[in-house]
């Protein structure tokens, strides 16, 4: 009897033990229908700590030693619920989750911690990773067309610009002496160049596209917005997904993610995504279409847990690109101010030369010179979050690197004017940043933090002349032009290098004056300094010592060379005030002044009429932000939310891009426009009408002008004028659409599909937009107009097990252009970047 009672106490002193000092939280998640729910997010409230359900809807999480704390339990198109505790509990927790709208309960991260989206006072639209999958959203250019706010241009990776509300790079082509508007950011890892954008996502949890001023609360300053992505983090429950899709056009796309523990301490989650597709414009020169896509990309991370209060990911990633595009078809031709025997038919009959066809959506080239996009896009980063008091110190280090071998035909026809464009890039980048999160009093939450970046970029361009190069550069009818192979092989040889470093502390107070009114002011201290050399060199072509042919020839390319070093300071900030009117209704107001580091000029200089490079654009000025916003964020009935948001952001001394009559102005240079002004107005809303049928809107209106810009460039039209600048003051920015939007609902119902309980559903998407400028000074002929696009789903969607969906986009065959670009040398000819047409296919996808 004492041995029992002994045995009895000493289990019970074990149990009180290990009740008192156990660490992890045990639960299982189910529906109501008391099935259980793979994949569910548990998070334990304002940390970063959180974990997935299993297969059988089980879960076990790290409590760090913390009470009381608050669970959030979160899973697609079911209503978030919060579970307090104020003890750990004995027996696993039972959850169950109801079927609602997931837009409302949806949470971020944007502020550094984890909050309810409808509570954050900025303008935020959020895209999880299995709503971009659902739609075939596998870039950034698709997600535009769920984010009307967003612009994406892209006539290849590198002359990409992302735009939000028509703010963010130079409408055109891109120049690697500025720094982007737009912030990319990848598990808080800053991505420099644009380029990354044109990649595919690997295994993305979730998108947070930010908009407005983000300079506070982010390491880089950013004066349009910021796009924040997450990817699934490492589980120590075993999982696995399998997606594979076909469609037409031999379009083919693989993916797969595997997690699970690797000890009892470590964990690892390995990811891969591959794209391939033949192209959508065939090449009647060579007999074979282009444009294709083909991306692969791999993504590893290691979770390491020392101890309770502490995560370390080490995460590692490599993409590459291997396409045969991005070709442009001529879109059409506009007479210009030049003689006529400079216009662009009269040269090329004068060759005796036709365009495959005058109709662009014939989509037929037949280009000459081989296109060539060839992209790597890699790095490694090591994430440390430790909870320290209240609060989360989270240091983010990284380097990067992007690789770019190009080959363009920079004429758009199947003339040899320019044999050879080439531009390939090295860029590297090392970041750093540290900030602490988290609450600071009663009253006082908020984030401080310290960035760092260096980047170096090197270009080792080439640019050559081919024999129909004489005709288009023909400026007089001297007989001399015609001088054989005078041009022929003629080109520059270019060294373009930069080293820009950017360094900043910043901060952001959350002061709760009461439960509703909030007062939040940040502030900012940037040092930005550039170093940038450039350096060009002709060579070939006729070897002559004439003088009057080596005048000709310098009139196409000349030797040119300069340096800059620049550097300068800023101090920022931003306010904001918001007030929680009821459950249902939250308001806020906020002013920010922000500001766009200096820019250099790395693509060459417009010269003189001695042939002189325009030394005083070799640097332009920082731009100057002043932001206005309004906004509120609705609940107006059960399963609704209903955003509307007004801004009014002013720039002054505006960097925009040029593109030059030069052909020795490669991708054009940057330029300061006086002043100009963006405004409008934002709408987002969702409505769950039932447990069948869910529906979602999003609207923009803006209104984006020049208000001084007295030095712009000649439109196409007025190429030859005897003036060089002209005055568009009063006109709209380029790219910029008075309205765009998107209309989306999905209709389904509960079924079982190869013994696999889930969903049936239907889903169409829309997105159109109104007419845009695509020419920084406004051209008739270079304005895209409007265009919108239907794009459907029919499948069965599970939680594990087999999911299928038949999708098809376009489905109308809507012919658009997606931009608009006037050839090298401005003879007249202008090429377009087209939409895609309809495309289909099925997707299948596998979960463990």
């Amino acid at each position: 009897m004492k041995n029992s009672t002994k045995n009895i106490l000493t289990i019970l002193s074990f149990l009180t033990f290990s009740i008192s000092f156990a660490q992890n939280i045990e639960g299982v998640v189910k529906t109501s229908e008391n099935i259980p729910l793979e994949a569910a997010n548990i998070v334990i409230k304002g940390t970063t700590s959180n974990t997935t359900s299993d297969q059988n809807g089980k879960f076990s999480i790290d409590s760090r030693g913390k009470l009381p704390l608050t669970l959030l339990v979160q899973y697609v198109g079911y209503k978030t619920t919060e579970i307090e505790l104020t003890d750990l509990p004995i027996a696993p927790l039972q959850i169950t989750i109801k079927e609602e709208n997931e837009l409302i309960e949806v949470v971020v991260s944007s502020r550094r911690r984890i909050e309810k989206v409808q509570d954050v006072p900025i303008a935020v639209s959020v895209i999880t990773g299995k709503q971009a999958e659902q739609t075939g959203a596998f870039n950034v250019n698709r997600i535009k067309e769920l984010v009307p706010s967003v612009q994406l241009y892209s006539s290849n990776p590198r002359n990409t610009g992302i735009n939000i509300r028509s703010l963010g790079s130079p409408f055109g082509l891109t120049n690697d002496g500025i720094d982007p508007g737009v912030g990319f950011y990848v598990d808080g890892v800053y991505y420099a160049r644009p380029a990354a954008t044109t990649l595919d996502f690997i295994d993305v949890e979730q998108i947070e596209v930010l908009r407005g001023p983000q300079g506070s609360l982010f390491g880089k300053n950013t004066t349009s917005g910021a796009f924040n992505i997450t990817t699934r983090k490492p589980s120590f429950t075993s999982g696995a997904d399998f997606e594979v899709s076909y469609g037409n056009y031999a379009f083919l796309q693989a993916k797969a993610s595997v997690t699970g523990a690797l000890g009892k301490k470590v964990a690892g989650r390995i990811s891969f995504s591959g794209t391939q597709r033949d192209g959508l414009i065939d090449n009647v020169a060579t007999g074979r279409p282009t444009n294709s896509l083909n991306n692969q990309g791999i993504r590893g991370q290691l979770l390491f847990t020392p101890s309770e209060n502490t995560n370390i990911i080490l995460a590692a990633d490599i993409t590459t690109q291997r396409p045969d595009g991005y070709a442009q078809v001529v879109a059409g031709v506009a007479p210009t101010q030049r003689a006529g025997y400079r216009q662009f038919n009269a040269i090329i009959k004068d060759l005796n030369y036709q365009l495959p066809s005058q109709n662009a959506f014939d989509r037929k080239i037949d280009h000459d010179t081989p296109w060539r996009s060839g992209q790597d896009m890699g790095g490694i980063s090591l994430n440390i979050d430790t909870k320290i008091g209240t609060g989360t110190l989270t240091s983010t280090t990284a380097w990067r690197f992007w690789n770019w071998d190009p080959s363009n035909d920079r004429d758009f026809t199947g003339l040899q004017v320019l044999a050879k464009s080439q531009n390939p890039t090295r860029q590297t980048q090392f970041t750093q940043e540290v900030r602490y999160a988290g609450q600071l009093t009663s009253k006082l939450s908020g984030v401080v933090g310290a960035f760092f970046i260096d980047q170096t970029s090197q270009t080792d361009g080439t640019e050559e002349s081919g024999n129909a190069q004489w005709r288009f550069s023909q400026s007089s009818t001297s007989p001399l032009w015609k001088t054989p192979g005078l041009f022929e092989g003629y080109g520059i040889k270019t060294d373009a290098r930069i080293r820009a470093s950017s360094a900043a502390v910043f901060g952001q107070v959350d002061w709760a004056i009461t439960d509703r009114l909030h007062v939040l002011p940040g502030v900012r201290y940037n040092f930005d300094k550039k170093d940038a050399q450039y350096s060009r060199t002709t060579y070939g072509g006729l070897q002559t010592t004439d003088p009057a042919l080596l005048a000709l020839k310098k009139s196409v390319y000349s030797d040119q060379s300069f340096a800059s070093n620049t550097d300068n300071t800023d101090f920022s900030g931003n306010i904001t005030v918001s007030y929680k009117a009821s459950d249902k209704i939250n308001a806020y107001a906020t002013y920010a002044k922000s500001y766009k580091p200096v820019g250099v000029n790395v693509a060459g200089l417009p010269t003189d009429s001695k042939g002189l490079p325009l030394l005083d654009l070799a640097v332009i000025k920082p731009e100057k932000v002043n932001h206005y916003e309004v906004g509120v964020k609705t609940s107006p009935f059960k399963n609704s939310i209903f955003n509307l948001t007004f801004f009014n952001t002013e720039i002054k001394d505006f960097q925009t891009n040029v593109q030059a009559a030069e052909l020795g102005v490669n991708r054009g240079y940057l330029a300061n426009a006086d002043k100009v002004r963006v405004r409008g107005a934002e709408l987002d809303a969702s409505f769950v009408f039932s447990q069948h049928l869910t529906v979602n809107a999003a609207a923009t209106y803006t209104d984006a002008k020049y208000v001084k810009f007295t030095n712009a460039p000649l439109p196409l039209e007025e190429t030859g004028a005897p003036v060089a600048f002209k005055d568009v003051s009063g006109t709209e920015l380029p790219g910029a659409s008075k309205w765009a939007g998107s209309l989306g609902g999905e209709l389904s119902d509960h079924a079982k599909f190869f013994g696999n309980k889930g969903k049936i559903f239907l889903a169409v998407d829309s997105y159109a937009r109104s007419e845009f400028s695509s020419s920084p000074s406004a051209s008739k002929y270079l304005v895209v107009p409007g265009y919108a696009i239907f794009n459907a789903r029919l499948g069965f969607r599970a939680s594990d097990g087999l999911s299928v969906q038949f999708w098809g986009r376009n489905l109308l065959n809507k012919d658009y252009y997606e931009q608009l670009l006037p050839a090298g040398g401005n003879a007249g000819q202008y090429a377009a970047v087209l939409g895609d047409q309809r495309t289909y296919g099925i997707t299948l996808k596998y979960s463990l």
